[in-house]
């Protein structure tokens, strides 16, 4: 799918066809399409294709008609109603004319640019629009992070009574999503270092400020996903200790419930052998079965107050 975006009286407008400064917006695009951006502005037919490859890295590539700037995003997906925190990569090309950006699926960072909720926003300014395309990336790495730390609380405080393998199994496609984050934090950084080292992309000295702001917000994303993923990793180390734990109190009580349950079975078994009744007490009695329940039901009590006085069922 692409579209064309332009700014008039500084709100931004869908266009039917590129004109002079404006973005063109390519998401999970036909081989058609790429090919009619490779014929118009001179870029290689590779790069185009570079951000509809999950595994790409984050990197600048220069070249006499374009600029391109490629980073990773923060993405959710949705596995049996359970949201999973992936990566995928965006590409950023800078022409003479234009600013088209790739991405294979649609993101929030760039609807919001589509959406005019972005203020400042001119794709005239193309710098500037990378700048803060990278800072609404930085920000939503925050608040998916943000997001993870309260998805883990929950799983923590499901952990506590918990003897089962899915909650340490949530908490570990948490993590695995907290690396993936971490990785393209990083591999962004680099490319926040050397974009303006760029002498291709025309530079506005306002950018300065956003570009300071891009850089904390990209190293304060970075210190958290290190935070969180910490955290993660011990609670994890620990709730398995945990788990081990609330299976072995378990296992305990079963077993003091068997011993309190196999002094009946012992009696009732010898009452239950064929044997003479002469000797056998109270074989005579019309009340002998009822006694020898009681007897039973009174040992159990007995060999139950035991295990209680010694804070076996704790």
């Amino acid at each position: 799918m692409i579209k064309y975006y332009c700014s008039e009286q500084n709100r931004i407008t869908e266009i039917e066809s590129p004109g002079e400064d404006c973005w063109i917006s390519l998401v999970n695009p036909t081989e058609a399409e790429v090919a009619a951006m490779v014929n118009q502005y001179g870029i290689d037919a590779d790069a185009m294709r570079s951000a509809l490859d999950t595994d790409e890295r984050s990197r600048i590539e220069t070249d006499e008609n374009y600029t391109m700037v490629l980073v990773n995003i923060p993405n959710i997906e949705t596995h049996n109603d359970k949201e999973l925190y992936d990566t995928i990569p965006l590409s950023i090309f800078v022409v003479k004319k234009a600013v088209i950006t790739v991405s294979l699926e649609k993101t929030p960072i760039l609807e919001a640019f589509a959406n005019g909720t972005v203020r400042d926003f001119n794709p005239a300014m193309r710098s500037r629009f990378v700048l803060q395309i990278l800072y609404r990336t930085s920000s939503l790495f925050l608040q998916y992070l943000r997001s993870i730390d309260r998805q883990s609380e929950i799983v923590e405080n499901k952990l506590h009574k918990s003897t089962q393998n899915r909650e340490l199994i949530e908490l570990l496609k948490l993590e695995k999503s907290l690396v993936y984050f971490t990785t393209a934090l990083r591999s962004n950084e680099v490319v926040l270092e050397k974009l303006f080292k760029n002498d291709n992309i025309k530079k506005y000295q306002e950018d300065e400020e956003l570009l300071e702001d891009v850089i904390v917000e990209n190293k304060q994303a970075i210190e958290m996903a290190n935070i969180y993923s910490g955290i993660l990793s011990g609670m994890m180390d620990a709730f398995a200790s945990v788990i081990s734990n609330n299976l072995n109190v378990v296992m305990k009580v079963l077993a003091i419930i068997t011993a309190v349950l196999s002094v009946p079975t012992m009696i009732f078994s010898a009452y239950g052998m064929n044997v003479a009744a002469k000797g056998m007490p109270f074989a005579e009695s019309p009340y002998g079965f009822l006694i020898i329940v009681l007897i039973a039901v009174v040992c159990s009590l007995i060999v139950a107050l035991i295990f209680a006085k010694t804070k076996m069922f704790k």
